[in-house]
């Protein structure tokens, strides 16, 4: 009776996106739901602790999907009843030891496998139970991803908890019978780094969940736990700015990471599982070549402490807080003082973890200037992995060569989507495409990149839908291979929301990342940092053209909006609303803004009619921001969302705050050197490349065009066919990629219309002009001869590295910048 009132307050989810389950009974199925009682679930108390969490949460997912919660049991005695749902370890549950030594379940490859299950329909696995849903994991953490692959089942997002999304009612819960086995992972480790805390999880965790802890703590860490889990990640670099308290401040905080079974790590700046900002306090400073038995004291001391767990040892050194490490002037001189760190630190752990330095996991980071050390001939050993790192605006730098692949460590990839730091930073706003991930991830994966995956997330709340991606592909990456990111967009909105919407949903985040390729939300401003204001160089039409496309996205939300089950606004508002209605205001913000400065002296009138614009848009974004801040979830996430710029923190990395109708501005962007807009007459716009030819591959959703090709050999040549209207001049489009041979650079043979080839060369040097502009607006122009006169044209183009993304040829009045012939 209770199933039935539940059912009629509720709407059932019509369909299951797994298909694992059912609400119809089938031959040889396991009911965990029918006739309004739940089957009980049994672990052994003597397995992992996180076995016990996860057989914890399934109950609560259950009875959030069915409005009853079955009875959880710690036995290794088979129970008395019918059926039952069993859940263990092998070699660690004598229920699941027990099974296996029968024959009732099949555990051959899971003997010795990394975090791999399997989830088995079985007749009469006991004198007395009839049936059993057995959920059997090779370790630890394959068991509990077991537990919450039948959660997702079911019908619990892993983002139940962190972004509202509810659980899908059903009046029944039927397994199919069969054996179903799962892992061995793409990836070995796969996890998040929480960076840039301040704005967000840190204010709420203080404020709103976790006031007692004075911000990120023990009760916080824990959720962040089973949202790893429910994504079946397994490792986090914590909070580490200096307004968070440092993780192993608190020992119950590395207590509870080994109760949930995730592998802590620390971030390229915080070698040996320290956080120099909050814990290093001298005596002395924090520089290797004059202090270190100071120093060196630091380490050891974490390296007793956390010997216990299991960790990645970050090693090698940086300085404080993401700055470069001190003692050393000349390239020569930091190669032996961080040979000599290693060498240290790796004596600390064989003294401390384990002698045999090969069963400790350990990672060095060539980050930032760190890459060069490293290329200046410092000696990694063998057993480490290498972390490569990308340029913060998700481009791989460089990839391992064919020696560095044959490493016992392997190699890793440290990759962001959320960034504070130069040119300009985004924390904002989800704004990283999903094609992007996909193709840079595949390349790593393909490269031989597959023991580490870590992404920079921010404050997590922003960036689900990354994440999410991020870690799936990790999981299993022919998932999404060859999968264009509408079709990861409308599987994730379908699994997310209502099924019928999930189309709906994936279209506009397609063209709400699309548009943030070609500029993000937070680089609205076309000067950086200390640098005189200076307008866009978008023509008035093509202002017109992107403001369009933002309000024909706000008006179809309109529309999705009313279809939305009122149990899911919550989670539309958090995950698709927000940040799609805030990026439309902000742009209408900034170009309302910037067309009042060019008129208020020429055009009063309009110039007003402008800045009322700039502030009604700037006036929802507010009203936007409160909503997520003070309504959503009764209040849930107050303080975790900002709008950028949040305050006046590292204003040398961030925009400027959207001041209405500022005297200043006006005055800087009339009186600063103003770039020529390209005439309507050719606007600017891109030319898609053809289907592809050998050795290229359609990254469908990628770049301007939405179909970009990625050389994936060396030599990969292709002939592009355009039109050139009179009065364009025409580039060559690429997406800012590294080469993966390693190579800073590519070079390309270019023939126009039969002629001779010539060479031209693109450097991909991280920091320099061409790299600012190559990440600000996700393109690099590679200019064709100006003397092409309109008409028909075509370009041969072979690439001598693989890697190279080719947009398509774009067209504009003005001649292209940017790259060095």
């Amino acid at each position: 009776m209770l199933a039935i009132i539940i059912g009629l307050i509720l709407p059932l989810s019509p369909a299951f996106a797994s298909p694992l389950v059912s609400e119809r009974p089938s031959r040889g199925g396991f009911a965990v739901f029918a006739d309004g009682r739940t089957t009980p679930i049994l672990y052994d108390p003597q397995d992992a602790p996180v076995v016990a969490h996860a057989a914890t949460d399934l109950a609560g997912d259950i009875a959030a999907v069915t409005g009853v919660r079955p009875t959880l049991t710690a036995s290794a005695a088979p129970p008395a009843g019918r059926r039952a749902i069993i859940v263990g370890t092998l070699g660690k549950s004598r229920l699941i030891d027990a099974l296996a030594a029968k024959g009732r379940i099949d555990v051959s490859r899971l003997r010795g496998a990394w975090e791999s299950f399997v989830i088995a329909t079985v007749r009469n696995p006991a004198p007395g139970l009839e049936a059993a849903l057995v959920i059997a994991g090779s370790d630890r953490r394959g068991t509990a991803f077991g537990v919450y692959e039948l959660s997702e089942a079911i019908g619990v997002s892993p983002w139940t908890w962190w972004a509202d999304v509810p659980a899908r009612r059903h009046d029944a819960l039927w397994i199919k019978a069969g054996t179903r086995r799962f892992g061995p992972p793409s990836v070995k480790y796969r996890g998040i780094f929480i960076n840039d805390e301040d704005w967000g999880l840190h204010p709420w965790a203080a404020n709103t969940y976790e006031p007692e802890a004075g911000g990120i703590g023990p009760k916080t860490y824990t959720r962040v736990f089973e949202l790893l889990l429910r994504l079946k990640a397994n490792t986090l670099w914590p909070a580490m700015h200096r307004v968070s308290r440092p993780f192993n401040d608190n020992p119950l905080n590395a207590k509870l990471a080994d109760e949930y079974a995730i592998v802590m790590g620390s971030s390229h700046a915080e070698p040996m599982l320290r956080n120099n900002v909050g814990e290093w306090h001298g005596p002395g400073e924090f520089n290797y070549a004059v202090n270190r038995d100071a120093v060196q004291a630091y380490w050891e001391k974490r390296a007793e402490t956390n010997a216990r767990y299991e960790s990645l040892w970050t090693i090698g050194m940086r300085g404080i807080h993401d700055s470069g490490m001190l003692g050393a002037a000349t390239l020569q001189d930091k190669v032996a003082l961080l040979d000599r760190v290693i060498a240290d630190q790796r004596a600390m752990l064989a003294r401390h973890v384990d002698r045999d330095l090969t069963r400790v996991p350990q990672l060095f980071m060539p980050y930032k200037e760190v890459l060069d050390i490293y290329r200046g001939g410092l000696r990694v050993p063998d057993d480490v992995t290498i972390v490569w790192p990308d340029d913060n605006f998700g481009y791989i730098r460089q990839f391992p060569n064919a020696d560095e692949r044959k490493r016992a460590g392997g190699a890793g990839i440290y990759y962001h989507l959320s960034y504070l730091g130069a040119p300009l930073s985004y924390l904002w706003l989800p704004s990283t495409s999903p094609a992007l991930v996909r193709e840079e991830m595949t390349r790593a994966w393909d490269a031989g990149i597959r023991t580490l995956w870590v992404a920079n997330v921010g404050d997590i709340k922003p960036a689900e839908i990354g994440m999410t991606q991020f870690l799936e592909m990790g999981w299993d990456i022919e998932r999404w291979r060859g999968k264009g990111q509408r079709a990861f967009l409308d599987d994730w909105a379908g699994r997310t929301f209502d099924s019928t919407l999930g189309s709906r949903i994936g279209a506009v985040l397609d063209e709400y990342y699309a548009l943030n390729f070609e500029r993000r939300t937070e680089h609205l401003q076309w000067w950086l940092p200390g640098e005189k204001p200076r307008r866009s160089p978008l023509s008035p039409a093509e202002v017109a053209a992107r403001l369009a496309r933002f309000d024909a996205l706000t008006a179809t939300l309109d529309r999705i909006g009313s279809d939305v089950p009122r149990e899911q606004a919550d989670a539309f508002f958090e995950l698709v609303e927000y940040p799609i209605r805030a990026a439309a205001e902000a742009n209408r913000r900034f170009f309302a803004n910037e067309r009042y400065a060019g008129l208020i002296d020429s055009d009063p009138a309009e110039a007003r009619a402008a800045a009322a614009v700039a502030a009604s848009a700037d006036e929802r974004i507010k009203q936007l921001t409160s909503r997520f801040n003070n309504d959503v979830a009764g209040g849930k996430w107050r303080f975790i969302m900002a709008e950028e710029p949040a305050d006046n923190q590292w204003q040398q990395y961030r925009q400027v705050a959207q001041v209405i109708a500022a005297p200043g501005l006006r005055a800087a962007l009339r009186d600063a050197p103003q770039p020529s807009p390209p005439a309507d007459t050719c606007p600017s716009r891109m030319i898609a490349g053809p289907p592809g030819a050998a050795g290229w591959q359609v990254e469908q959703g990628l770049g301007r065009s939405g179909r970009a090709l990625l050389a994936r050999t060396s030599g990969a040549a292709l002939d592009i066919g355009f039109d050139l209207p009179s009065g364009c001049r025409a580039a060559l489009g690429l997406v800012p990629t590294f080469p993966t041979e390693g190579q800073e650079g590519f070079a390309l043979d270019i023939a126009v219309d039969g002629g001779a080839s010539s060479t031209i060369t693109v450097p991909r040097q991280a920091g320099d002009k061409t790299w600012t502009r190559g990440v600000l607006d996700n393109l690099i122009l590679v200019p064709l001869p100006a003397d092409l006169a309109p008409g028909e044209h075509r370009v041969r183009l072979r690439t001598r590295q693989s890697g190279l993304v080719l947009d398509g040829v774009m067209l504009s009045r003005e001649p292209s910048e940017g790259t060095t012939h």
